[in-house]
């Protein structure tokens, strides 16, 4: 770019900075990227992305085969003291009952079992076809409501220990990820970050894991600024520090997404820097918002079918 193109394209974003004074922007794509505009994260710089284009993500059009079943329900958590919903999906040509390798889904930040995925249910994520590789491998998906806590135990309500102690051995009494079938974590924004948590604190039950647009802060009181309810003390948000635990992925497949203009893009690079080799990052043009969030569902649910299915 010349000296008087930078010119005009900073003339341009001071346009548009001063048109966006004092407006209060919307951030498109659900909660997860309302989270940002609600808690203050950088809402001008944000709308500013939209209007000059660094939140443009073009996808090529879904296909899908044949969906499965859903089968949704309800149990009582005793590790969140409440009572949770979930969602099963099957992939074409199977049922309940059928043993499947299984993909635990986790929302994000205002989201709950029923809108976990951007634009998907979860039968239609594991019915997607991939171009040029066609089907995915069969594998079933299951989301649960998580509450907004950052899928980190909080005192009176462990998200992560009900994913351990009772969804998933729920999952595996109906043969979904029974040994020899294997699991994989994924999750987008708040549940990028808790796909790797989990993966993270149990190597032995999580096979795979892929994040997209992971909600990472680099310190907790840079945590308690932007979400106070998301960490319960500088301890809890030491414990689960992904970055400073990233060596706990050594030796499973990672993939990680995440856009160019993401407000998080800071604790996603640290996180890039620790992940063990081997690791697939992603980071491209985008921003934490549905656009890109469901532009990298696809790649996400066939790496990770790649390595469980």
């Amino acid at each position: 770019m010349n000296g008087q193109s930078r010119r005009n394209e900073a003339s341009r974003r001071l346009v548009l900075k001063a048109s966006l004074g004092g407006l209060a922007v919307v951030v498109a794509g659900g909660a997860a990227g309302f989270e940002l505009v609600s808690r203050a994260v950088l809402p001008g710089q944000a709308a500013l992305d939209r209007l000059d284009g660094a939140c443009s993500v073009t996808s090529p059009p879904l296909s899908f085969g044949p969906a499965g079943p859903e089968v949704s329900g309800t149990f009582y958590s005793a590790a969140r003291g409440r009572v949770v919903g979930y969602a099963i999906g099957y992939p074409p040509g199977h049922r309940p009952g059928d043993e499947l390798p299984l993909v635990v889904m986790l929302h994000g930040f205002g989201a709950d079992h029923g809108n976990a995925l951007v634009g998907l249910t979860p039968a239609q994520a594991v019915a997607l076809r991939v171009p040029g590789a066609g089907q995915l491998p069969p594998m079933a998906l299951v989301t649960v409501d998580g509450g907004g806590g950052y899928w980190n135990p909080h005192p009176g309500d462990d998200p992560l220990g009900m994913l351990v102690d009772e969804l998933i051995p729920r999952c595996q009494r109906m043969g979904l990820g029974r040994p020899p079938r294997r699991i994989a974590a994924m999750g987008i924004s708040m549940g990028g970050y808790g796909a790797l948590l989990l993966a993270e604190r149990q190597p032995s039950l999580i096979a795979a894991v892929a994040a997209i647009s992971p909600a990472i802060w680099t310190s907790y009181d840079q945590a308690r600024a932007a979400n106070a309810g998301a960490y319960a003390s500088a301890a809890a948000f030491a414990a689960g520090d992904v970055v400073t635990h990233a060596a706990a992925l050594t030796g499973r497949p990672v993939r990680v997404a995440s856009g160019h203009s993401d407000p998080f893009a800071p604790g996603v690079q640290a996180l890039v820097r620790a992940l063990p080799p081997g690791a697939v990052v992603d980071v491209a043009k985008g921003c934490h918002d549905g656009p890109f969030m469901s532009s990298r569902e696809p790649p996400s649910l066939e790496f990770l079918a790649s390595h469980i299915a």
